[in-house]
């Protein structure tokens, strides 16, 4: 694929800046600023009655009130807040913790390196959601617990993605020639093995964070999570799973799911296409 395609007007423009591309920053950003202002200019307190029990929507509440009178469109703004937060968390602690020992894995090699790919092997043989799931119930429902698990479950993703990209890097001639040089281990780690191992791992965690959001939602859809009256996006779909006809209670969070999913997904893409050297 070219790095270059031409519109209908023979303008050439970069392959990754398209129509997807476009919208999933949008999205992203859209929902970032919301998660950064929201306690200033939403209507409602999120936590406090706001009108009537099941009001449906209407001019005042767009999305209208839940069971116990609360605006959900409120609700659904804020859980912005709990929902990124706990992405960015468990995706820094993830890519921090199998950074270093994928890197380790694969530099060393021997001893080091089997007992790391045993415990990702380990890891790995569990489905996510499952392992995730025994996690928080271990350790007990909350929100931070719910992140702990999640870090479990997706550290070593990046272990494994790590060592190959390391394991892949040392054989090329540029670390050859700093071996012979008589480069420091150290030195060839940091200065001439990592620096080209970083793609993968930006345009993993970008889509990754969808993925997070997802699971944490479902985590608290279930009661792992959060708990009542945290306005977060699983809990407050769990509140309407029952309440067929009053189908606005988790249509809301619903949506800012399916959205910020997208977005992330889309905007993975473009990160994919742009660090791709293939595609340039």
């Amino acid at each position: 694929m070219s790095g270059t395609e031409t519109s209908g007007f023979g303008r050439r423009h970069p392959a990754w800046l398209t129509l997807p591309a476009a919208l999933g920053g949008l999205i992203v950003a859209a929902w970032i600023l919301v998660a950064l202002t929201v306690p200033w200019w939403t209507p409602y307190d999120p936590v406090a009655v706001a009108g009537r029990r099941l009001m449906a929507p209407d001019a005042a509440h767009w999305l209208g009130t839940d069971a116990l009178g609360r605006d959900v469109l409120t609700r659904t703004l804020w859980g912005a807040r709990f929902s990124l937060s706990i992405a960015v968390a468990v995706i820094a602690s993830a890519v921090a913790i199998g950074v270093v020992l994928g890197a380790v894995a694969g530099f060393v090699g021997g001893i080091a390196d089997g007992i790391i790919m045993r415990l990702v092997d380990v890891t790995l043989s569990f489905p996510p959601i499952l392992l995730a799931m025994a996690v928080t119930a271990a350790l007990g429902p909350g929100l931070q617990n719910a992140a702990f698990a999640m870090i479990i479950v997706w550290w070593p993703i990046y272990a494994r993605l790590m060592r190959a990209q390391v394991l892949a890097v040392k054989e090329r001639e540029h670390v050859e020639a700093a071996i012979a040089s008589g480069a420091p281990p150290l030195r060839l780690l940091s200065h001439h093995i990592l620096p080209l191992c970083w793609s993968p791992i930006f345009v993993n965690a970008t889509m990754d964070f969808g993925q997070v959001v997802l699971l944490a939602a479902s985590l608290s859809f279930i009661g792992l999570g959060a708990s009542p009256p945290t306005p977060e996006w699983g809990q407050m779909i769990s509140e309407g799973a029952n309440r067929f006809y009053e189908w606005w209670i988790a249509m809301g969070p619903g949506i800012a799911i399916l959205s910020i999913v997208l977005g992330f997904n889309f905007l993975g893409d473009a990160v994919r296409d742009i660090l791709d050297p293939r595609r340039a």
